[in-house]
């Protein structure tokens, strides 16, 4: 059993920059996928970012050029840094992991952008 466990979220007023991390403990064999999605009040939880193990990057488009996807393989992490928030990107951010079998999912951080 994967636990993704996030931090980093919080206030900041707009314009400003948070950076999240999330890392996966427990029974880890191999991780596939690391993504961030997002959930704001009243609407779905959308796919923000997302990284495979090769590589491969992927983004929203309301946040390309403003958030950058990472990942530490070593250390089964994986980081959003978030440039240029606006209020539009308050929402809680959730890390996912899929271990090409199985898909696991953190608790959730909140990130709220005063404008």
């Amino acid at each position: 059993q994967v636990q993704p466990v996030e931090s980093g979220g919080g206030l900041v007023q707009a314009g400003g920059s948070l950076r999240l991390s999330c890392v996966a403990s427990g029974s880890i064999f191999s991780i596939d996928a690391m993504d961030w999605y997002r959930q704001a009040p009243g609407k779905e939880r959308e796919l923000v970012a997302s990284t495979t193990k090769g590589g491969v990057k992927k983004y929203a488009d309301s946040v390309k050029g403003r958030f950058t996807i990472s990942r530490d393989n070593a250390k089964n992490t994986v980081y959003l840094q978030m440039n240029s928030l606006r209020p539009e990107d308050t929402a809680v951010y959730y890390c996912y992991i899929w271990d090409g079998g199985h898909d696991f999912w953190g608790q959730g951080t909140q990130v709220t952008v005063s404008g």
